[in-house]
Order: structure tokens, then C-alpha cells, then sequence
């Protein structure tokens, strides 16, 4: 199967580092997530650490982007602190974006493979949390 890419949205990348670079000190942040929301405002966030777990940064993102008005994502991407570049989402994360936004484009890779691929691409074979809800009616 031929992975789908999208174009990469090199702002969004940038508005990441820009928050890793100057918001993550320290150990309780060391990730920085920006998306991109459908009406084109761009959403920043960065993780919660403790060592008893901790939100990433695509997960604060979310209630972020919430908290703003923001309730359909386009794209997202999450980057490191201290210059680590891009870091794609991890299995939790990848879930929980599929179940909140199913069309969601992630941007993953580095150098000259940085792409945009559907959150699903990320997850194959995924259990969709929707499909199995009770029917509410």
C-alpha cells in the first residue's frame, strides 16, 4: 500500500518549534504541538511530563483548541525541545487524534521527508472508538 501524503504545512511546523524553542524548559516540557484548526487559526500546546504519566502536547492541544472554539483540526504536528526537530505522535496520541478528528492530517518525518499523512495511515488495522458506541436513541 502507497502511503497518501498532502502538502506539508511548513508554517505550522514553524509555529511548533518557535513554542518548543521559547516556552519548553526544563523537564515538564519538553514538546511542543501546533495544528492547524479548519478555520485557519493555528492552536499551540505543549505536554504536561510526571513521572506518574502526563498529557503530550497533541493531547493538550486538544483541549486547548477546545478551550478556544476550535472543534475540527486540519493538520497537526508536534516538535521537541532543544532542536529536536519533528516527532511524530505516539500510539496513544495516534488513537485519540483518530478518534476526535478522522480526516486529521499529521506532518511527520525530517529533512528532505518531511510529509503530511492521514492520521489513519499512522494506525492500520485501528480500532475506531466510534464504531463500537452504543447507539445513544
Amino acid at each position: 500500500m502507497t502511503p497518501r501524503t498532502h502538502p506539508v504545512d511548513h508554517e505550522l511546523i514553524q509555529a511548533a518549534a518557535d513554542v518548543a524553542r521559547t516556552r519548553c524548559r526544563g523537564d515538564n516540557h519538553t514538546m511542543a504541538a501546533a495544528a492547524r484548526a479548519r478555520d485557519g487559526r493555528v492552536i499551540t500546546a505543549v505536554n504536561a511530563y510526571h513521572f506518574t504519566g502526563g498529557p503530550c502536547a497533541e493531547l493538550v492541544l486538544i483541549g486547548a483548541a477546545a478551550a478556544q472554539g476550535a472543534y475540527e483540526l486540519h493538520t497537526i504536528v508536534a516538535v521537541g525541545d532543544r532542536d529536536r526537530g519533528i516527532v511524530p505522535p505516539c500510539g496513544r496520541c495516534r488513537q485519540v487524534l483518530l478518534d476526535y478528528f478522522p480526516a486529521l492530517g499529521v506532518i511527520v518525518g525530517d529533512g528532505d521527508r518531511v510529509r503530511t499523512v492521514p492520521v489513519a495511515d499512522l494506525l492500520p488495522e485501528s480500532y475506531v472508538w466510534a464504531d463500537h458506541q452504543l447507539d445513544a436513541g
